[in-house]
């Protein structure tokens, strides 16, 4: 497990489809098993790698805010573990403002996890010290870097459902998802 730093927070990132590291990922942030573990990948036209189709909607506010703090839900491939889907058979992807964590995908080949580098339930962390000292030697590596100045999360956009609802309001605004695509709706507190 590699912690490294993002355009929001530092992340935790594991290989996806590697079970036991998904494994070790869970249990070092004390993540419980129905939560989703979002993926970041290098460049857009990675997306196919995790989701089966990409809807237009979605295929625009990828084009609008990719790199970003957009994360898209949207329908697994099959081989997708359930672990890193909590059962649901969707998956969360972005592609990071940051090159680190886009470095770390284009050097194995394929989506890094990229769920927030905290405990479950803990503020995300800014910094590799803060991080450190969360997660002591549970981590193989830290990658001392800057995250980016965002101070919100990544917002999140599900497609699996219609009209597209807005899961977790974060560092892009609705009004801002509704200037592409008017079709994204408030589904989530805000």
């Amino acid at each position: 497990m590699v912690a490294f730093p993002t355009d929001t927070f530092y992340g935790l990132g594991v290989d996806p489809f590697n079970a036991a590291a998904v494994d070790l990922l869970f249990a070092a942030k004390g993540r419980p098993a129905n939560s989703p573990v979002p993926l970041l990948i290098a460049v857009p036209e990675d997306l196919l790698l995790v989701a089966a189709s990409v809807p237009d909607g979605a295929a625009a506010l990828a084009g609008a805010f990719w790199p970003g703090a957009l994360t898209l839900v949207l329908d697994a491939v099959d081989r997708i573990p359930d672990v890193v889907s909590a059962g649901a058979g969707t998956v969360g992807v972005r592609v990071p403002d940051h090159l680190t964590p886009r470095d770390i995908a284009r050097a194995v080949g394929g989506p890094i996890t990229g769920t927030s580098a905290n405990r479950s339930g803990e503020r995300p962390l800014k910094t590799a010290g803060e991080v450190k000292a969360a997660f002591c030697d549970a981590l193989g590596f830290i990658v001392d870097g800057v995250c980016g100045a965002h101070e919100a999360a990544s917002t999140v956009v599900d497609f699996t459902v219609d009209p597209p609802l807005v899961r977790r309001h974060g560092a892009i605004s609705l009004g801002a998802l509704q200037c592409v695509y008017p079709d994204v709706a408030s589904g989530a507190g805000g």
